[in-house]
């Protein structure tokens, strides 16, 4: 569900354009550009999705992912990126996600851009909020299968659950593999490692 953004009046007041009539492309890029620190603004399928900073808990899950992938890489040119902003293929608009982690090869995201394009992603991953929670199940399963993006681990915390996506196809990832939290999970190539979800 879409929540909406407490837009700050001083900041409307200093030359912004007028919202009423603007598309929603354009309504996007207000928010994002009014949205306060830490907050998150994503564009999916035409509608605008607003949500708070992550907690303690999604927070550290996130950390932890991060601290396996270093310790236990096979390519040591690999770098995760949090926070990212990506841009999808998507109809009329693109879709703009902003990923819980990237991983992808050294180099890949040294411009200045606030939007990516996913060509050198090799994973991706999300971590369940109750307010993300069905997007990050079925949305974005989509848009990340479509973008061609190799792997999607969703750790669905509401249903103690990590799922891995592989081998995109079309609208959807051709295998998908559920494991309890708490359990050894294998990650494909290109990664090839066992992610050890006790420690979330």
């Amino acid at each position: 569900m879409a929540m909406p953004l407490p837009v700050p009046g001083s900041v409307l007041s200093e030359g912004l354009p007028d919202r009423e009539g603007a598309s929603v492309r354009e309504t996007f890029e207000l928010f994002s550009a009014v949205a306060p620190k830490g907050w998150r603004v994503e564009l999916l399928e035409g509608e605008i999705h607003v949500g708070p900073p992550a907690d303690g808990e999604h927070e550290e899950i996130v950390t932890e992912v991060v601290e396996q992938v270093i310790a236990r890489r096979i390519d040591r040119e690999l770098r995760n990126f949090t926070g990212l902003g990506l841009s999808l293929p998507g109809a009329p608009d693109p879709v703009r996600v902003v990923a819980d982690l990237v991983i992808a090869p050294k180099g890949s995201f040294d411009d200045q851009r606030e939007w990516h394009a996913p060509d050198p992603v090799l994973l991706v991953a999300e971590v369940t909020s109750a307010s993300t929670a069905g997007r990050d199940r079925v949305q974005k399963i989509r848009f990340y299968a479509r973008a061609g993006i190799p792997l999607y681990l969703l750790i669905d915390r509401e249903a103690g659950e990590a799922v891995v996506c592989s081998e995109p196809a079309g609208d959807d990832f051709a295998l998908k593999s559920v494991h309890k939290l708490g359990t050894q999970v294998p990650l494909p190539d290109p990664l090839g490692f066992t992610l050890d979800t006790a420690e979330f």
